[in-house]
């Protein structure tokens, strides 16, 4: 079923060191909840520089990241 994280509210580098350890846990899909664009674009990098694919959806003030292998 994969694994949520909500990381809004959280300032970097704590949404990559949460989706980080979902990505290591391995249960995927791994859904990210971030609140900005910095946050978004940290931990996309991440992901992709790990090997993982990442779909970005937008919604209001919020973006999810689904990352997948």
């Amino acid at each position: 079923m994969g694994k949520q994280v909500d990381a809004r509210g959280l300032s970097c580098p704590q949404p990559v060191i949460l989706a980080k350890k979902a990505i290591d846990e391995g249960n995927f899909p791994v859904e990210v909840t971030v609140d900005t664009v910095t946050s978004r674009e940290n931990v996309r990098r991440m992901a992709e520089n790990g090997g993982c694919r990442v779909r970005v959806e937008e919604a209001a003030d919020e973006f999810k990241l689904i990352i997948t292998r």
